[in-house]
């Protein structure tokens, strides 16, 4: 039995309903939203005393139950068939005696003005507003003015719908302008994510005076999870706060049926700010083999913790999954804004959510476990925060990684899951649930001086690599007596400050483009300028160009160029560095400034697999000799670039002269990182 329109115009044919009632016959049909799941919205506003009026009425039971339950008695309703009238007045009768069917369009409605306290439309509307025709917009216009018209002043217009865009924007923008409050309720869903996976939604508007001039609108959602409603600025902004609730419906409605192939990622908002709270990624296993006790687990990962290879990546998530046992894993990162009151406080906000996101097959009142590292949250306090110019917003954080260590972070927020410098520190500030040595010491501020950073750790295996291919200098002594080094991009400044401190006769120029980043590496990384070490506050590309035009006699050399200087453009599939850094004429000026047994030094992060060979192909233009060192588990690959063919090409030679200059480098009395072995840094190296 065909039961759908042969067009979707027939929605407002009382031909259609007569026909489809006829055939349908008894049975109720309810389109979406339960009685149950519409009751908590509905209590809310309606009174015993209200007079209530209920527009396309059809044969569901919602005038009924809300009749029987007590919740209001003086309910009119009105329909277009005139078969399903007949229908509802037959099947109440004497059992609800103030309660009426009457046979009435409701575009033309013969109630007088300001009749009833509520108007309820339950998918009525989304039946007429089929498509944004000039016709259906003024039919849905004359339905809104006479809904308007029989409604007091303080009355409330109910709309039950799946809020599609066009539906939502049209009745959103049009009670708006008359001076309406718009509040939109999502309903909470029955659980049966079989039968219905679209939410529903419930327009509660509230008819207020018309105020000449420009009022401020006043729109609300109200999320199922929470009572306190949340001001929208705009119509725009909430028809999209609108789908993205519409988005992950549909999107745990897939994950309840199906394992996922690819990994999913999605945020979860703080109910005040709006800004991002917790960020998901669901990842299912099949090597598994599923069990009673292993479908399904939640992941925290500790605060600081989020960047690292196994929780920040793909690969390394799917490594976790793997490795903790479980069908489907969900990783939870906590964000830096935010405040979080341990592990059970955080188990209590995410358990309801998390379980939307359960696997196919899981057992009944099944115990999801949460799981982390060492059993707690972690611990990062934000030592700095400001913004900059040139890279934007950034902070300086204090975040705690395997057991007692303690670590400083800078970070770029427009690029939050990649730290952009980080240094060990040698003793910890208290921080946090921490006990304090003395009752009256005071908490530290990110006013006061840093802790003691230790400069003896790099903490990035990049710099660790591009340190190690300083073995690559010419001359028969791995230890130069005089060492000239140009580093462009600073950073945090611990590249710089190694080959410092530990090359002792070195000498070391620092360009940076941004004034901001030599006063946090300052300030906060225990960076400082001397006798060795200047920091000239520049664009690298003119100061290398500046450098290269100079003289023959007059032109600087030096024994080693560093880039570790990071692209602004996100846009672009290289992080680092800039495309301009990587040109022809630009390369070829670097070799002007490098001397014939110099090495040039690139970190390179490349994710476009073209891109990269073509910055491959041209490196490899410019200098006749060229290595590679993969960083194992980043994207990360520095380059060794040097000016003549005759370099190190021997394995065995390079190994041993990489092991002469750390016996060079470990002098006694000066710490050295024992897991930093400059030999094993270039064991990995392959010429390209």
């Amino acid at each position: 039995m065909d039961l759908l329109p042969r067009r979707p115009g027939e929605f407002g044919s009382a031909r259609y309903w007569d026909r489809f009632f006829r055939q349908r016959g008894q049975r109720p049909f309810e389109w979406y939203g339960a009685f149950p799941e519409l009751c908590p919205v509905l209590h809310k506003y309606v009174r015993p005393r209200d007079k209530v009026l209920v527009v396309g009425c059809g044969n569901s039971e919602l005038s009924e139950q809300i009749y029987d339950v007590g919740m209001c008695e003086d309910i009119v309703n009105i329909d277009i068939s005139d078969a399903v009238i007949r229908q509802m007045q037959e099947r109440s009768g004497s059992k609800r005696p103030k309660m009426s069917y009457l046979l009435m369009d409701m575009l033309q409605m013969d109630f007088p003005d300001a009749h009833f306290q509520v108007v309820l439309d339950k998918g009525t509307l989304d039946a007429i507003l089929t498509d944004e025709e000039q016709a259906t917009l003024a039919k849905v216009d004359k339905m809104f003015a006479e809904i308007s018209r029989v409604l007091q002043v303080g009355g409330r217009y109910f709309c039950v719908s799946l809020a599609q865009a066009h539906v939502l924007k049209k009745a959103v923008e049009y009670f708006s302008q008359e001076g309406w409050v718009v509040r939109i309720h999502q309903v909470a869903s029955s659980g049966d994510k079989q039968k219905f996976v679209l939410p529903v939604f419930v327009y509660v508007m509230t008819k207020f005076r018309k105020i000449p001039g420009s009022a401020p609108q006043i729109l609300e959602i109200c999320p199922e999870e929470q009572d306190k409603p949340m001001r929208m600025e705009s119509a725009e902004q909430l028809v999209a706060a609108v789908k993205d609730r519409q988005h992950y419906a549909l999107l745990c409605g897939q994950l309840s049926k199906t394992p996922c192939g690819e990994q999913v990622s999605l945020d979860l908002c703080d109910k005040e700010s709006g800004r991002p709270r917790y960020t998901l990624h669901v990842v299912d296993s099949p090597s598994v083999k599923p069990s009673r006790d292993n479908h399904f687990a939640i992941f925290i990962i500790p605060q600081g913790r989020e960047t690292e290879w196994l929780f920040g990546t793909e690969e390394g998530r799917r490594q976790l999954a793997a490795s903790a046992g479980f069908g489907r894993l969900v990783t939870v990162a906590l964000h830096r804004e935010q405040r979080y009151e341990g592990m059970a406080g955080i188990q209590a906000e995410l358990s309801g959510k998390v379980m939307e996101l359960a696997p196919p097959g899981l057992p009944a009142r099944q115990q999801v476990p949460f799981l982390s590292v060492g059993g707690d949250i972690g611990v990062r306090t934000v030592r700095h925060r400001d913004t900059s110019p040139l890279s934007g917003e950034y902070v300086v954080e204090d975040v705690k990684g395997d057991g007692t260590c303690y670590f400083r972070r800078l970070v770029f927020l427009r690029n939050r899951n990649v730290v952009q410098s980080e240094a060990r520190l040698l003793a910890p500030t208290p921080l946090p649930g921490q006990k304090k040595r003395r009752k009256d010491k005071k908490k530290p501020s990110p006013a006061e001086p840093p802790a003691a950073i230790d400069k003896s750790y790099l903490c990035c295996e990049h710099h660790k690599a591009m340190v190690a291919g300083l073995c690559l200098l010419g001359g028969p002594d791995p230890l130069p007596a005089l060492l000239a080094v140009l580093v462009v991009g600073l950073g945090g400044g611990s590249l710089p400050l190694f080959v410092h401190d530990y090359f002792s006769q070195a000498h070391v120029a620092v360009v940076e483009i941004d004034p901001s980043m030599l006063e946090v590496a300052t300030c906060w990384f225990g960076f400082s300028q001397g006798d060795r070490m200047r920091v000239h506050i520049s664009d690298g590309l003119d100061y290398v160009a500046k450098l290269a035009a100079e003289g023959t006699i007059l032109r600087t050399q030096y024994d080693a160029i560093m880039f570790d200087v990071d692209s602004k453009d996100l846009t672009v599939g290289m992080s680092c560095p800039p495309p301009a850094f990587v040109e022809k004429p630009f390369l070829q000026k670097v070799k002007t400034i490098l001397k014939p047994e110099g090495v040039f030094v690139l970190n390179l992060v490349c994710r476009d697999a073209q891109l990269k060979e073509s910055v491959l192909a041209t490196l490899r233009e410019v200098f006749p000799l060229l290595y590679a060192r993969r960083i194992e588990g980043e994207v990360n690959e520095i380059l060794f670039c040097q000016p003549s063919p005759e370099g190190w090409q021997d394995p065995t030679e390079l190994g041993a002269r990489a092991r002469a200059l750390e016996a060079a480098l470990r002098q006694p009395g000066r710490p050295w990182d024992s897991s930093y072995v400059l030999a094993d840094m270039l064991q990995a190296v392959k010429i390209l």
